[in-house]
């Protein structure tokens, strides 16, 4: 798969853009809206990602394209609970040199079961806690940082199993990107494959959203970066 291709497809998870930048109260999500620029091997592309909210379920989509040869479509609903996160489906199409496949999955909590289906083969799969697609997890950690309760093991719902997602701290800094100059945390993803790196750095200020990303895989670097949150 193109290298380019395969960042947009996996950005999700790597950047938690996590929630909202305006909120004021950590248990109430607000809609927000921020894009980004992104760059690898010369070529330049963007994402937008979009947070609606419609009394206590919410709507999460992002939308990226990159040099004219891949596109990736997500979506996914959600609720808020208690201060924490309860997936109902998400949706996720990705196209590549005009050729696509799709991945669409249902949660049913109280069942704690998740019906996975891509390329129109349905899984059940059982949920041991609770378990989440990409947006519904990145919703969940921008709650567990705001409230200092980042636990930074998670249960994913991938194509055909559920597996668990780590992340650790790193460390503060501050660093500048096309919409400013922010103070920041750095947090990388666990990878078992040593071959693979994945940082990203964000912006308390901004309650967590995620000002850059970075991600290496088989030698090759992908960065993303915020150009405009509002």
């Amino acid at each position: 798969m193109n290298v380019f291709a395969t960042f947009l497809k996996t950005t999700a998870i790597a950047t938690i853009s996590i929630g909202t930048a305006l909120s004021a109260h950590a248990a109430d999500l607000s809609g927000f809206s921020a894009t980004y620029t992104v760059k690898a091997d010369g070529k330049n592309g963007t994402a937008t990602r979009t947070l609606s909210k419609n009394g206590n379920s919410y709507n999460y989509t992002v939308k990226a394209s990159a040099a004219g040869i891949a596109s990736v479509n997500q979506s996914a609903s959600f609720s808020l609970s208690n201060g924490k996160i309860l997936p109902s489906s998400s949706n996720m199409s990705v196209k590549i040199f005009g050729v696509g496949n799709t991945h669409n999955i249902k949660f049913n909590n109280g069942a704690k079961t998740a019906v996975s289906t891509y390329k129109g083969k349905s899984t059940t799969l059982k949920m041991s806690g609770q378990a989440y697609d990409d947006l519904s997890l990145e919703a969940q950690i921008r709650q567990e940082l705001i409230n200092g309760r980042f636990s930074g093991s998670y249960q994913l719902v991938k194509k055909t199993n559920i597996e668990t997602t780590r992340f650790k701290k790193s460390g503060n800094s501050k660093i500048t990107v096309p919409a400013g100059t922010y103070d920041v945390v750095r947090i990388d993803r666990v990878h078992d494959d040593k071959g693979r790196a994945t940082s990203f750095w964000v912006a308390p200020s901004l309650n967590y959203l995620p000002i850059k990303v970075s991600q290496t895989n088989d030698g090759k670097t992908i960065t993303m970066e915020l150009s405009k949150v509002h």
